[in-house]
């Protein structure tokens, strides 16, 4: 009974790691788009990032949020499904952590952003907009390759996964087919590529199901059936 509490507590924090970091994720990356839709800092990017500081802040907090709750989602699966294979979860493990690293370094550079647009509201000095574009880019580039070591980790994490009974072969395996077109697809934006939406979009809803599936099999209920 108590390993059956145990086994039951460490999928619901799964779970509940899984369905957090694709909320978080979502809400911080998408409610400060609009500034920077353009490649290029200009004016009217500037003034409008100097009129926007709350809901920059809060796309920030949310996004490191999401750095740590990505740790967390990565020692999570780590012991659940480690003991299948040590040396392939250590690597996820590993990814896992890297990732969150470069999306709390692309966050320095939005923190970096924002202070500068502050200063240009103040100064109109037209030769921090070449500034702004350069931190724009760093940003970019380290949320986008932060893809890398997370789909790769995705990889090799939902292969433990399954291998571990702890994700039905149909929702592990929608996964693992769809992880490799964010894993390609972000990164080529780094270097202008331009990706269809579409191509990205087969996966986004992965975490949230799979998030749902495994606080629903943490179910007393649910586990004692299968005991």
């Amino acid at each position: 009974m108590e390993t059956t509490k145990k086994n039951r507590g460490l999928i619901r924090f799964l779970g509940i790691t899984l369905f957090t970091q694709a909320v978080t994720a979502l809400i911080g990356g998408s409610i400060f788009l609009g500034p920077f839709d353009s490649k290029e800092i200009t004016d009217t990017t500037m003034n409008t990032i100097a009129d926007s500081i709350m809901i920059a802040n809060i796309s920030i907090t949310l996004q490191i949020i999401t750095a740590v709750i990505i740790i967390m989602l990565g020692v999570a699966m780590y012991r659940a499904a480690g003991h299948i294979n040590r040396t392939m979860a250590v690597i996820a493990l590993s990814l896992y952590i890297f990732e969150a690293v470069l999306l709390t370094v692309g966050q320095v550079f939005t923190f970096g952003l924002l202070e500068l647009s502050q200063l240009y509201a103040s100064t109109a000095d037209t030769n921090l907009l070449a500034i702004g574009t350069a931190l724009l880019s760093c940003r970019e580039f380290a949320g986008n390759i932060a893809m890398i070591p997370f789909g790769i980790g995705a990889i090799l994490f939902y292969y433990l996964l399954l291998k571990a009974e702890i994700l039905p072969k149909w929702l592990a395996l929608w996964g693992i087919i769809t992880v490799p077109l964010i894993l390609v697809g972000v990164p080529l934006m780094v270097f202008g590529v331009a990706i269809p939406f579409g191509m990205l979009v087969p996966y986004v809803p992965f975490e949230f199901f799979a998030g749902i599936y495994l606080l629903i099999k943490s179910s007393p209920k649910k586990l004692d059936h299968h005991t």
